[in-house]
């Protein structure tokens, strides 16, 4: 009897162990997301990659380029002022394993690979698309910055110092760009940051904003939380890209393209509204 309740028992164990690592086998297939908030930041994980958002607190800033700037360009003009409300946008750009990690898939592959490298090759919907799916996963509504977001956080937000480059005056130690780039993306975060602790803002590859692009927007944009044009046929990108000369990383360039133009010079960097 006891040979009998003691085999009972065991059965029962053995059962119990198998029902759990299948449970575990079961749960790891599913798709995961985790959030964590610190000060000034938060840090989501989606199916094991980790992506870390930062948080720009609103303010006023002059957006643009002055009359005294001569790399200028009449786009680029009148310098005007800007207020927008507090927001995130990434610490990086969209990285190839965070494409992977919510798509299963990257697009095209891309013109360079590698899990660090930002995610290039994608057309302004495909973006749309990706965010979609995140959005899911982490039950947020991520999006595209603003044009004028985008600029208030490369300008170092409300700590900005006035750099010509999204962090300093000094491209090379900030930026990958036609000078430094050996003609390709590099993996994010390898230049120094920016007054918030963002990277790569100027060069590696352009990003998608929002807005519509209009060229002679500047000379009619609300001063409150612009957000570009009704209509229009590019959408606005900015930054610079690996195989730009210096004077279109500065912060206060800007361009555009049509929305589904795919190239190895244009990614895109997420936003968050607070």
């Amino acid at each position: 009897m006891k040979n009998k309740v003691f085999l009972l028992a065991l059965c029962l164990i053995v059962a119990l162990g198998i029902f759990e690592a299948q449970g575990r086998k079961k749960s790891s297939r599913r798709h995961k997301a985790k959030t964590e908030i610190q000060q000034g930041q938060q840090s989501f994980r989606v199916n094991g990659v980790k992506f870390v958002m930062v948080t720009v607190d609103g303010g006023t800033f002059t957006m643009g380029a002055s009359d005294n700037d001569a790399e200028a360009t009449p786009r680029e003009k009148p310098a005007h002022q800007v207020t927008v409300n507090t927001f995130a946008i990434g610490q990086t750009e969209v990285t190839q394993e965070l494409w992977r990690a919510v798509m299963g898939k990257t697009l095209n592959e891309g013109e360079f690979k590698g899990r660090k490298r930002p995610m290039e090759n994608v057309a302004y919907y495909d973006c749309e698309e990706f965010i979609a799916e995140l959005n899911k996963l982490t039950g947020k509504t991520f999006r595209l910055p603003t044009e004028a977001e985008w600029e208030f956080a490369a300008r170092g937000g409300n700590k900005s110092k006035g750099y010509k480059y999204a962090g300093s005056n000094n491209l090379n130690t900030v930026a990958w760009y036609k000078g430094n780039s050996g003609d390709k993306t590099h993996p994010v975060a390898q230049k120094l940051p920016n007054e918030l602790g963002i990277y790569d803002m100027s060069g590696n590859v352009w990003e998608w904003c929002s807005d519509w692009y209009d060229e002679n927007y500047y000379s009619a944009s609300p001063a409150l939380n612009p957000e570009g044009p009704a209509k229009s046929e590019n959408r606005v990108n900015r930054g610079g890209h690996w195989g730009c000369d210096a004077n279109r990383l500065r912060v206060s360039d800007r361009g555009g393209d049509i929305a589904g133009t795919r190239c190895p010079m244009i990614g895109f960097r997420l936003a968050l509204s607070m």
